[in-house]
């Protein structure tokens, strides 16, 4: 028997998965989704700054990829891709919001009540809103690669090729960032933050699937 047919889809590769969905099981969709909310929505924390703009992207960026999938080669991990094609999305969104209004693009401690995510209610409260309020205080190109590099632990050519900067910069970018959480945390820090919630993430997932029917 084909062990495509018998493999749970948690269970199948990235390359089964997108074959399948091509094939015209639009359902299993959902778990390439499943299997990257987490990864982009830290992806975009790190451009956007605000929980909810994020996860308007990231369902942009989701059907924009299922439109586009089946131009997907392979030549990059489909983690990459996505990740790409959502840091597109959040920096057209942060563009657009840029023309309707000025911005500031520092972000200070004392106005991160909004990036608060219902993760908090599982973790320590008071060095999780520290973490990220310390990582929200980065400059984004250094925030955006302590993301992937630290929080999502990717590997540093995969990062180098979604931010499109060489492996060298990416060593640099990442041994700044921390330098500069030492400076306001100390050593002490934790790797789980910014968590995409179950609830959310179905929230999401329900949605694409909605759009894409």
């Amino acid at each position: 028997m084909d062990h495509l047919t018998i493999l749970p889809p948690s269970q199948l590769s990235d390359t089964e998965l997108v074959n399948r969905v091509l094939s015209g099981e639009k359902h299993l969709f959902e778990w390439i989704m499943r299997r990257y909310n987490q990864r982009l929505f830290r992806a975009g924390i790190a451009i956007l700054g605000d929980d909810m703009e994020v996860e308007d992207a990231m369902q942009n960026a989701y059907i924009n990829a299922y439109q586009h999938l089946a131009k997907f080669e392979h030549r990059a991990s489909l983690s990459t891709w996505l990740i790409k094609i959502l840091i597109n999305e959040c920096l057209a969104q942060k563009n657009k919001k840029a023309h309707f209004k000025v911005v500031n693009i520092e972000y200070h401690p004392e106005n991160m009540s909004s990036m608060k995510t219902p993760s908090h209610i599982l973790m320590n409260k008071e060095m999780g809103i520290a973490l990220e309020a310390a990582i929200a205080h980065l400059p984004e190109k250094y925030r955006l690669v302590f993301m992937l590099r630290e929080i999502e632990a990717l590997p540093v050519k995969e990062t180098g090729d979604i931010l499109g900067i060489e492996e060298a910069n990416v060593k640099v970018r990442l041994n700044r960032a921390k330098a500069m959480l030492r400076r306001s945390l100390g050593d002490d820090m934790k790797a789980h933050v910014y968590t995409f919630h179950l609830t959310r993430c179905d929230r999401l997932v329900n949605y694409v699937l909605n759009c894409i029917a």
